[in-house]
This record gives C-alpha cells, structure tokens and sequence, in this order.
C-alpha cells in the first residue's frame, strides 16, 4: 500500500460517515438545533463537504462540484456561492436548510469523485510539493489532504453525535 492508497482509503472512510450519518433522516432532524446557536446535521455535512469540494478542487486545479455540477442551484442557499461555511455566524448556520438527505449525499458523492478521480493521478513524490509557503512550516500537497481529511472526518463524527441525540428526543 502506497500513501495514494491511504489516502483514497481516508477519503472512502469520510464518504461512507457522511452517508451514515445522513441515512433516512428527513428535514425535521437534519436541520434540528440543539440550541439557537448550534450547528445542523445538514450544516456540517453540507460544511465538510464544501470544504472538501474547495481545497481539492483548489489543488487540482479543477472547478468545484459545487458549480460545476449545479448543486449550487440545487441547494439554493442565501449565501454566497464561494461559501463554505467557515466561520458562520448561528443565522448563517440557519440559512443552510436541506428537505431530504438525498441532495446532502449526491454532493458529497460527487465531491468524493472528483478527490478520487484526482488522487489517482498523483503519485507519492506529488505529495511532497509545497502548496502554501505562507505557514510555517510550509503546507505540502500531503499534509492539505490529510488535513482535509481529519477536518471531514470530526464533522462526520459530530453529525453522527447530533444524530443520536436528535432521534432520541
């Protein structure tokens, strides 16, 4: 097994939470708020997966899902359409409001495509290049997606913890 390997391994592990996380849950509880400023199951996948959609798409050099493949338009937001969600304000959380899991999870399986279909272009010298000199230590291809990958899986297991909790009130 090579690092490429690993990682589709990592990325395959955060599709399979998200879909975990999101099976036959309906509006109801995907945008539940345990208080007034906290975040929805439908906010943090649709988070982690914008986040995922913008960094691999950055690095690849490509155009995100998110445009490209209209889900956009499809979810409709009042937000801006670079938005990703960092640093939402508890209306900003608000806004990102889904009817079904369905549209959740066709974003993130597109997203997860795209990573794939990049990560097998790339060999385990590609993860070495320096993609951000602006850190210190300068932030290689490898250490973004391995980043990417701890960021989408703690929301993944956040969406899972709201889960539980929602469907037990």
């Amino acid at each position: 097994m090579n690092a490429i390997d690993i990682l589709l391994d990592g990325y395959g592990r955060v599709q399979e939470a998200v879909a975990q996380a999101a099976d036959g849950l309906d509006a109801d509880v995907l945008n539940h708020r345990l208080d007034p400023d906290a975040n929805t199951i439908a906010w943090l996948l649709w988070h982690l997966t914008r986040v995922q959609d913008d960094h691999v798409a950055d690095v690849a050099g490509a155009e995100q899902v998110w445009t490209a493949q209209g889900f956009a338009d499809r979810f409709a937001l009042s937000l801006p359409t670079d938005d990703t969600g960092f640093g939402h304000s508890s209306e900003q959380v608000a806004a990102v409001r889904v009817d079904s899991p369905t549209l959740l999870t066709e974003y993130h399986d597109a997203v997860y495509e795209q990573t794939v279909a990049y990560l097998e272009r790339l060999d385990d010298d590609d993860l070495d290049v320096v993609i951000d000199a602006m850190w210190d230590p300068p932030v290689t291809l490898g250490v973004r997606l391995v980043s990417v990958i701890a960021d989408d899986l703690q929301h993944a297991g956040q969406a899972a913890f709201l889960r539980g909790l929602v469907l037990r009130r």
